[in-house]
């Protein structure tokens, strides 16, 4: 493709697409006890709402990015965008609980597709200086999408219906098929035979760690990280595989891969436990909670935006080391703080810390998840970032839930659950740091 000047149409359809996807999965986090009380459903299959999204998001993503691949970008990424726009209806329209997890678990495929596929897009139609500059606006996509969601999902659910943040897809989803098919081009696709038998074994994997950290079932876990071996045996041996092996042969490459997942670990988190305490505590409406992120969402956004002025001054795996510094600040911050002061003393304040860092620090992780990848290994790249964004979470999670489920005072139970956040990010930090004194 032919090299740009301008950003014209196509960031904002690679852009607003992740963007919706990111947002659809935040929205459910302030929707749950309305849907619970609409559709009559217990805790253990209101989980499931969240778990059938997640496992197949987590265990399409690697097949998806390659696809595009082989198949060609823009084909991929209208399959998804139709599948994702389809699915989204039919949570809206959901009256039952088999009928939302069967459909929230189909727009989980789409949103695999549509997430590995809009950053590989990214890659083609960028260089130089404008792809540096779209990556840190699909990085600051990445943390706004999130925030955002939580503060849509409140006020639609508040004034309108839970079936309103699932339903608004809709329209979106279509607007963006039609300028997909007007503004896209079709990029030059890889000869290769699609290695039909490794994509079976990474979604078979995928969906065992993932289903197995959703239902907190040790031995899945065990049974999916073991499954990782004759994969990697696999992949190695063959011609044209899924995973190319020589994606983790750069360092900077690989940690930024686990650092991504254990930001996840750590984000995830926050933005759960968050509107508990903000509901229970304080007594907001699900849309107050939604409301309560806007100190992260704003500056988050500001932060971005400032990003390419930075990156002209430092290199990027400075801003890595800065951002996650001034993220891990204001996580503690807020966990030192007693939440009986009120939201803004613990909440609030920290958030503009968070923001920043936040802000800072996705844009580059990205960046170097991609760094120095070939361009026909750019889908399978883009699709191993979006993995470590995807797992992470849960994983997170579910170890916080594991240690924290008997924890009866609200108090305690907040001040355990920041630290574990923090605890996260300072690994991060550290991996960020060795690879930093080894370059």
């Amino acid at each position: 493709m032919k090299t740009r000047t301008k950003f014209g149409s196509v960031l904002f359809i690679i852009l607003f697409s992740y963007f919706l996807i990111l947002m659809d999965n935040s929205i459910i986090f302030t929707s749950t006890v309305k849907i619970a009380n609409d559709l009559g459903m217990n805790q253990s299959t209101l989980a499931w709402i969240s778990n059938a999204y997640t496992i197949t998001f987590g265990g399409f993503l690697l097949l998806a990015g390659r696809l595009g691949d082989f198949l060609g970008r823009r084909r991929i990424f209208v399959i998804g965008l139709l599948i994702f726009g389809g699915a989204s209806l039919a949570v809206g329209m959901a009256n039952s609980a088999v009928m939302i997890i069967l459909a929230r678990a189909i727009q989980g495929i789409g949103s695999a597709i549509i997430a590995p596929t809009s950053l590989a897009l990214l890659m083609d139609y960028y260089t130089g200086d404008m792809r540096s500059r779209a990556i840190a606006y699909y990085g600051a996509t990445a943390g706004i999408g999130s925030s955002f969601g939580l503060l849509l999902g409140g006020w639609l659910t508040s004034t309108i219906s839970w079936r309103a943040g699932f339903l608004i897809n809709v329209p979106f989803a279509g607007f963006l098929l039609i300028l997909t098919v007007l503004k896209v081009q079709t990029n030059v696709t890889v000869k290769k035979s699609v290695d039909y038998v490794g994509a079976v074994m990474s979604v078979i994997l995928s969906v065992i760690f993932v289903y197995g950290i959703s239902i907190s079932n040790l031995w899945m876990i065990i049974l999916a990280t073991g499954l990782i071996v004759p994969v990697i045996y696999y992949e190695r041996r063959i011609k044209d595989p899924l995973i190319p092996m020589n994606l983790f042969i750069n360092r900077v490459r690989v940690s930024a891969y686990i650092v991504r997942f254990i930001f996840m670990m750590a984000m995830l988190t926050y933005w759960f436990i968050l509107p508990q305490i903000m509901q229970q505590m304080y007594h907001f409406s699900p849309l107050q909670s939604g409301m309560g992120f806007l100190p992260l969402t704003v500056v988050n956004f500001i932060a971005a935006l400032y990003l390419p002025r930075l990156s002209a001054k430092i290199s990027n795996h400075k801003i890595m080391l800065l951002g996650q510094s001034i993220l891990l600040l204001g996580v503690l911050i807020s966990a030192i703080s007693d939440p009986q002061l009120g939201y803004w003393t613990t909440m609030g304040l920290p958030m503009i810390l968070i923001g920043i860092g936040q802000g800072w620090l996705l844009a580059p992780l990205t960046a170097a998840g991609i760094y120095q990848v070939d361009a026909k290994d750019a889908g399978a790249a883009s699709g191993m970032t979006n993995v470590m964004h995807q797992l992470g979470g849960p994983v997170g999670l579910s170890v916080v839930v594991l240690f924290t489920a008997r924890i009866v005072n609200l108090t305690a139970y907040y001040h355990v659950v920041m630290m574990f956040i923090s605890g996260f990010l300072l690994i991060g930090l550290a991996i960020l740091i060795a690879v930093h004194e080894k370059r």
